[in-house]
């Protein structure tokens, strides 16, 4: 998105940004969305946030379900992350189509990644309408780290570090 006045994207100026995949459960179905706009907000309660458009399946998926995961993930898992980000999931199940492994949260009735490296469990606990998308903030009921490794940082379009 090109700011006017500058030479430089609004996304160059604040990227990079890391990339996470969001998992959410509503009416039987299961979907992941690869979102680089996402914060934590608040140590007490720990509460953190993300960034969904609205016209996305996930969208509609947590605003109904009121639950969300946030996986983060290594770079090693970026051919997962380009598809889950290319692919809506109104027509197709990620996790099946692209042999996602999935575990059950602990917290909420929302599917994790397997290979991710950490995750947090969230319950919908307020949203804000921001134009073309929502911040849905998350209640941290549960998170953990399982690994290391580098993480995927989005700069803009295709470009990733």
């Amino acid at each position: 998105m090109r700011i006017p006045g500058f030479g430089d994207s609004l996304s160059e100026l604040h990227g990079p940004r890391q990339v996470v995949l969001v998992s959410c459960r509503h009416g039987g179905k299961d979907g992941i969305i690869a979102v680089a706009w996402h914060m934590p907000t608040s140590f007490r309660p720990p509460l953190y946030a993300v960034s969904i458009g609205k016209p996305r399946f996930s969208h509609g998926m947590i605003k109904d379900s009121g639950a969300f995961c946030v996986n983060f993930i290594s770079d090693d898992q970026k051919d997962m992350m380009l598809r889950c980000g290319t692919t809506s999931g109104r027509k197709v199940d990620k996790f099946a189509e692209f042999k996602i492994g999935k575990e059950e949260c602990a917290k909420i009735d929302c599917p994790k990644i397997k290979g991710a490296i950490g995750f947090a469990e969230c319950r919908v606990v307020g949203s804000v309408e921001t134009g073309d998308h929502t911040i849905f903030i998350g209640e941290v009921l549960k998170s953990g780290l399982k690994g290391g490794g580098k993480r995927i940082y989005h700069i803009e379009g295709s470009r990733f570090l």
